[in-house]
């Protein structure tokens, strides 16, 4: 990375800083709760790591006070730039009545928060998009000036949900930016056994919009490629496919053994690209991090991420005669 790229980029000294903060909460909090998943404290972990670049670097270019963000399960970068707070993802973990996203209901990584403007997620995979477009709609016919953010995964752009939003959301030109996190592997299938292009944002060119693929790794790369793309969104020129490649560095969720479909070489090689660490360097080269300030960061992020723990594992669950609220009508 080259020198203070960041300020050609329009981003001040504390929101670079901010975006590794960010990341590194995101990493700390993804952490333990695979401590307290082995521990057999909360029943199941979809990972962060490995993304947090691609998902902070894209959050930090999106208007935080009005866009609506549709994330997918692995979003912790996504969903704590939008406001979201360790403690309520640990709530969410210890699946207690506080959990902002069901109250307890949902599994872990299925965000929402109707005061962030987080969009809910569901279990079938990429049915966030089309939901985005509608939002994205919306927002036009109230006269709104909003963009729709979603994200998703490279499997999940083989879905009919992905193809249909993208062709509906290009044909009327509407503000949203469909964001896939290629992280190699859907679930235990390699990129080159479920996608005959190379690259998913060749896909774009079909549907009649821009498409990038850009470093996943690189923080400050994926600010750029969403701004771009939610100024294109505010000028009425309609959608955009962002392509993010990094490596997911964990199995797909706490239920898998990824070493029954990759090598621990793999893995081995893929962590000395570890995003979090490439942007530590690119700040302490710009002197923007000291190894002091850095150190207080962590103390300070440890102590959220405890305090977080703590609370959700005493805090009550929901009462058993609430299990029927929001079902039926009443």
């Amino acid at each position: 990375m080259s020198k203070n790229r960041h300020t050609a980029l329009g981003l001040s000294d504390n929101e670079a800083i901010d975006i590794y903060r960010t990341m590194l909460l995101a990493r700390k909090i993804d952490e333990r709760m695979w401590l307290l998943n082995r521990s057999g404290k909360i029943p199941f972990v979809i990972s962060c790591q490995g993304q947090e670049a691609a998902q902070v670097g894209a959050a930090f270019a999106l208007d935080r006070d009005n866009d609506y963000i549709l994330p997918y399960y692995r979003d912790l970068g996504v969903v704590l730039t939008f406001g979201m707070t360790a403690t309520d993802l640990m709530m969410s973990g210890f699946a207690k009545e506080a959990d902002p996203n069901s109250a307890g209901r949902q599994m872990p990584g299925h965000f929402g928060q109707k005061k962030n403007r987080i969009v809910t997620g569901s279990s079938p995979v990429t049915t966030q998009v089309p939901h985005a477009v509608g939002i994205a709609l919306a927002g036009r016919m109230e006269k709104k000036d909003i963009t729709a953010f979603v994200t998703f995964g490279e499997g999940s752009s083989n879905q009919g949900d992905f193809h249909e939003g993208a062709n509906f959301a290009a044909v009327h030109k509407l503000p949203v930016i469909f964001m896939c996190e290629n992280n190699k592997y859907a679930i235990s299938v390699p990129y080159n056994k479920q996608v005959a292009c190379e690259k998913i944002s060749d896909r774009a060119i079909g549907y009649g919009m821009p498409g990038v693929t850009v470093d996943g790794n690189d923080p400050l790369t994926v600010y750029q490629a969403v701004k771009e793309a939610r100024e294109r969104a505010r000028r009425g020129e309609g959608p955009t496919l962002i392509e993010t490649v990094s490596d997911r560095l964990t199995p797909h969720s706490s239920d898998d053994d990824d070493m029954s479909y990759r090598t621990k070489e793999e893995v081995t090689e893929a962590r000395k690209n570890d995003p979090l660490l490439n942007y530590q360097a690119y700040l302490q080269e710009t002197g923007l991090l000291t190894e002091e300030m850095e150190t207080k960061m962590l103390e300070e992020i440890m102590t959220i991420v405890n305090q977080a723990t703590d609370e959700a594992e005493k805090a009550p669950y929901a009462a058993p005669e609430s299990t029927l609220d929001n079902v039926y009508a009443e």
